[in-house]
């Protein structure tokens, strides 16, 4: 059977080249900034890989575009195994669907490795805000429309399509501020810059811990273990509101299997190992994995129900 991403063989290496894989450190590109989900994801795997199979691995942030500049880097590498890069939901299932057009096409260019985590967003803003719920945000922004200023990690990031998901939900327009990751965007929120952010359990359960920011809403269907004091979306008067992130590695398309093999297998010992999955518990995310078939299917469902929701509720990102 044959998926929509083929784990073709074509283009193999010689089988002594294979056998001597990786013979460099391997070039793991993080399509954002140091400091927001996507990166500590990244180190964290890399980490944990590195302890088990002593690869090096060299992280490269190489923010930009709502991470299709770091994804366009993948797709165009050599296919040998010596690079690979951190998807997630938005360069692979939302921007080709909300974006007229991307420098990559995300079901033919990349070939999927690994389904690392997956994750919510979290509502938040600074902790000396006046607004104690979503309830009094989105009365805040109706008020003033377009005056509230919504940061983003990125454009099409799922934090991105919450925003635009909830605003559409509750008939309220803002002015969304975009930055090449989440650190800045975190900085110009604490900065008094914006007003509110989707970000990344990740990114900010430092600063709700250490009282610069507060939580207003988490987007899953449940609330978050991390933060059990925090209601959902849904809960605060938005039935059926979810907007949930992952976290995939892939590699450029026609990657030689024996080697994608390899990186699966070194991925899925690093994901179900005790200390792995509590440190992902820890900062809200629930580690996932599979086989290569089965996260191609899982990659190629999620672009099909990402589409539709997009299409169906008009959603486009310049």
């Amino acid at each position: 059977m044959c998926f929509s991403f083929c784990l073709s063989l074509s283009g193999l290496a010689p089988a002594q080249a294979q056998s001597n894989w990786p013979d460099k450190p391997i070039r793991f590109i993080v399509p954002y900034t140091p400091g927001g989900g996507t990166d500590t994801v990244t180190r964290h795997l890399a980490e944990k890989m590195t302890q088990d199979t002593q690869w090096a691995f060299l992280i490269d942030n190489k923010p930009g575009a709502g991470g299709n500049i770091g994804m366009d880097l993948v797709a165009k590498a050599k296919p040998d195994g010596l690079t690979i890069g951190m998807g997630q939901t938005s360069n692979l299932a939302i921007n080709p669907a909300a974006m007229g057009k991307l420098p990559f096409d995300a079901s033919k260019d990349f070939v999927p490795v690994a389904l690392v985590a997956e994750v919510p967003t979290v509502l938040v803003v600074r902790a000396d805000s006046a607004w104690k719920n979503l309830e009094d945000m989105v009365k805040a922004a109706k008020a003033k429309p377009e005056s509230i200023k919504q940061a983003l990690a990125g454009t099409g990031t799922v934090g991105h399509l919450a925003g635009e998901m909830l605003s559409k939900k509750a008939n309220f327009k803002v002015l969304s501020v975009p930055y090449k990751g989440a650190a800045p965007a975190i900085t110009d929120l604490l900065g008094g810059q914006t007003d509110y952010m989707f970000a990344t359990p990740q990114s900010v359960l430092g600063m709700l811990q250490g009282g610069k920011l507060k939580a207003l809403a988490v987007t899953s269907s449940q609330r978050l273990k991390v933060l059990p004091t925090v209601p959902t979306v849904a809960e605060q008067g938005y039935k059926g509101f979810e907007a949930v992130d992952w976290k995939m590695v892939v590699a450029p398309a026609n990657t030689p299997l024996p080697i994608l093999k390899r990186l699966n297998a070194a991925a899925e010992k690093a994901l179900s190992s005790p200390g792995f999955s509590a440190q992902m518990a820890a900062e809200g995310s629930t580690p996932l994995g599979g086989n290569l078939e089965k996260i191609a299917a899982y990659l190629k469902s999620e672009q099909s129900e990402w589409g539709d929701l997009i299409r169906e509720a008009g959603i486009k990102f310049d």
